[in-house]
């Protein structure tokens, strides 16, 4: 049953972003990323808010630890790598494929049931390879396979029809969103298609960090304390080597971080504080710095996030300048009395 906590959906508007990072080279604004930022303490309110946090936007893949929650709590039994993998967007390295083989095989399922669409690896180097090679597009090398895996799995336990499981009015997608509306505390705005063939729910970047904040803060034990763990524990099967969003959870201790295209990225810790980013043009490279500028506002030490302030901009071969988060993310300074 639904909290009655419960909000209505977010209004569905054009978002009123605010400039949340500068592209500065050689000491000049070269151009700007606009977004929205949200930071919440641990007491769940609103410490910091940039641009637009109440607008329905679609979380895309960060989104993810919520649903594993949600197929968790429907009788998933799966934990540690294979329960991370659930919660992916992974880079399509070996040890990807075979976990979504190994969840596959625990359903007595193969990837002729997968109905993700097909893919080349997410990884570049990985998929480089892959064309080297002369493999093919695939289901499984998809990034969201993992998901889907889990997905079917979750329908085989509970004896609904794999036929359709993407479709929202399957009694899995039901179910996924109700978990979606009770952990953000929001009815949903809208329901579309994700770029992998699942239903994708419009929420508000405010639920989507209220919603990883519960899953952070949840009892041990609970679906969402699972969740929790195994991404944090397995930080590499839910994203890939390298990747920022894994680097980012080893960096700081009890961090709980999840990427999304289009610019979207959720970070918790186990104490409720969170941090939600968008940004507007999608740029990747506005999304790790403005994330860790935002979990500095949060009160996370600077010092473990000097790494994530963003890649330089060359000129020439050499550094010129940088992607540095709008000034009213700085963290703030308390100045001592005269």
């Amino acid at each position: 049953m639904l909290s009655s906590s419960v909000a209505v959906a977010p209004l569905i508007r054009e978002p009123l972003h605010a400039p949340v990072a500068h592209l500065i080279r050689g000491g000049v604004v070269e151009g700007i990323h606009y977004g929205s930022v949200v930071v919440l303490g641990a007491d769940g309110k609103v410490q910091l808010q940039l641009g637009d946090i109440e607008a329905a936007f679609y979380p895309r893949s960060a989104l993810k630890p919520v649903q594993a929650v949600s197929m968790v709590r429907a009788g998933l039994p799966l934990d540690g790598e294979l329960l991370s993998l659930t919660a992916a967007s992974h880079s399509g390295e070996e040890r990807h494929l075979a976990g979504t083989r190994r969840i596959l095989e625990l359903a007595g399922l193969t990837e002729d049931h997968l109905r993700n669409v097909t893919d080349m690896p997410f990884d570049p180097v990985v998929r480089d390879e892959w064309i080297r090679t002369g493999r093919l597009p695939s289901r499984l090398a998809h990034n969201c396979s993992g998901k889907h895996a889990a997905m079917l799995y979750t329908c085989k336990l509970n004896g609904w029809s794999l036929d359709g499981y993407l479709d929202p009015e399957h009694p899995l997608q039901q179910a996924i969103a109700e978990i979606v509306e009770d952990l953000t505390g929001q009815r949903i705005a809208q329901v579309t298609v994700d770029g992998c063939g699942a239903p994708l729910f419009s929420i508000s970047l405010h639920g989507l960090a209220r919603a990883t904040a519960r899953i952070t803060t949840a009892a041990e034990g609970t679906p969402e304390a699972r969740v929790a763990n195994a991404m944090r524990e397995h930080a590499e099967m839910a994203s890939g080597a390298g990747r920022d969003v894994a680097a980012l959870m080893r960096a700081v201790p009890g961090l709980l971080a999840k990427d999304g295209f289009e610019g979207v990225e959720v970070a918790a810790l186990p104490d409720g504080r969170a941090v939600a980013v968008k940004i507007s043009d999608g740029a990747n490279r506005a999304r790790i710095p403005v994330t860790a500028a935002a979990l500095a506002r949060a009160g996370v030490d600077p010092a473990l996030l000097t790494r994530f302030a963003g890649e330089p901009l060359l000129g020439g071969g050499e550094p010129v300048g940088a992607v540095r988060p709008a000034r009213a993310l700085e963290p703030l300074t308390v100045r001592a009395c005269a």
